[in-house]
């Protein structure tokens, strides 16, 4: 499925106004990127090696490993890769439902959940 960068961040964009306000409201020093796909340095340390099999990547430090005194010196990410999800999907229907699934997935692990812990 082809979609212009300023679609595809238009979805994105869609997807974090239609999270429910009790869990956006939790999202501080947070924000979320779109990237074509990950280089290969992000693909090396994730343990990967085609830039297809990466759709989005948490790059912070969980909320369940922080204490009271964690001052983070820059805002936590959530990149989603346009590429990867784009040739996933055959339709503006399966995109929007996997950048809705990439974000929450990342965002989940911004709370601490592992891989195993998400339902997508």
């Amino acid at each position: 499925m082809r979609l212009s960068c300023e679609q595809f961040r238009s979805l994105v964009a869609r997807a974090l106004d239609d999270l429910p306000p009790r869990f956006s409201a939790l999202l501080k020093n947070i924000t979320v990127l779109v990237e074509e796909q990950a280089d290969e340095e992000v693909l090396a340390a994730v343990g990967l090696e085609h830039p297809d099999a990466l759709l989005g990547l948490y790059c912070g430090v969980p909320q369940t490993e922080r204490d009271a005194i964690f001052v983070p010196e820059l805002p936590d990410r959530v990149v989603l890769y346009q590429r990867p999800i784009t040739a996933l999907c055959r339709n503006r229907r399966e995109v929007i439902r996997e950048v809705r699934d990439t974000l929450l997935h990342e965002i989940g692990h911004h709370f601490g959940l592992s891989d195993h812990e998400m339902p997508f």
